[in-house]
């Protein structure tokens, strides 16, 4: 378990900053069984169904990203795999012990799941970079169709994740400031420039097997990778089982609830 002081300490700096790293927090074992399954899934070794795909780039350029494809077949390029809880290997972890002494005190006693997503900057290509630029970005807004904002989530480097292989780039105490705009999502470019947020970013290397506390409100993002490795992450959002989904266009969302001991979140 993590000590009492290790978790006062990390949230205290994720309520402060927005952020906050718990280094080597994944047992070998368990990061080996998350990385080989991350593998499975996008390779097609077992069902894809039941998960959401985006495809990446093989530009680097955020605006060249597509929608709707899904699945396109066996690929290391997939830039998202989403509904991770779906998976019997990933969803121990969402629900690991290990993980409920933070996700407990931040969130409460009684927690659901907005999201469970694998985000991926594949190896570089001949183009000298993988994956996609990530801008700045707020996860939460409008855009979540949610009656509140949610305010955890728990970033797993199932990879190391250096300075030149796109690892997260933070705005310190952005999230203090609530909303930069009522949909949520990308940062406006106008509005990161006017806020200097590349002057203030920090940037936040990660071993595999680090943790890494993200605000949802806190500026986030990150650049390509310019290694000939992959930079693989699982983000997962935990909320109150109050939260509501507000959507008009279709039917409300129901969220997943999260039952620490390693059980699978119940559908």
């Amino acid at each position: 378990m993590i000590p009492a002081a290790e978790v006062k300490r990390a949230l205290r700096q994720w309520r402060e900053e927005g952020f906050a790293v718990l280094p080597g927090l994944v047992p070998p074992d368990v990061l080996a069984a998350l990385r080989a399954r991350a593998d499975d899934i996008v390779l097609g070794r077992v069902d894809h169904a039941p998960f959401f795909f985006q495809h990446d780039t093989v530009t680097g350029r955020y605006e060249d990203l597509t929608y709707g494809e899904g699945w396109v077949g066996p690929s290391t390029n997939y830039r998202k795999v989403e509904k991770l809880e779906r998976d019997p290997i990933f969803a121990a972890w969402i629900a690991s012990p290990l993980l409920e002494p933070i996700v407990r005190a931040a969130v409460g006693d009684d927690v659901v799941l907005y999201r469970a997503i694998l985000m991926n900057k594949a190896a570089r290509g001949p183009g000298g970079v993988g994956g996609t630029v990530l801008p700045w970005h707020q996860d939460a807004g409008a855009l979540w169709g949610l009656d509140r904002d949610p305010e955890l989530q728990l970033w797993t480097a199932l990879d190391d994740a250096g300075l030149d292989a796109g690892c997260l780039e933070i705005v310190p105490g952005s999230h203090l400031a609530g909303r930069a705009t009522p949909l949520g999502g990308k940062i406006p470019d106008e509005v990161a420039e006017a806020a200097r947020a590349h002057e203030r970013k920090v940037c936040v290397p990660a071993k595999a097997g680090d943790v890494v506390l993200i605000h949802n409100l806190v500026w986030h993002g990150s650049a390509a990778n310019r290694t000939d490795r992959p930079r693989r992450a699982m983000s997962a959002c935990y909320m109150p089982s109050t939260t509501r989904c507000v959507r008009k266009k279709r039917a409300p969302r129901t969220f997943p609830r999260v039952h620490f001991g390693g059980a699978r979140p119940a559908r």
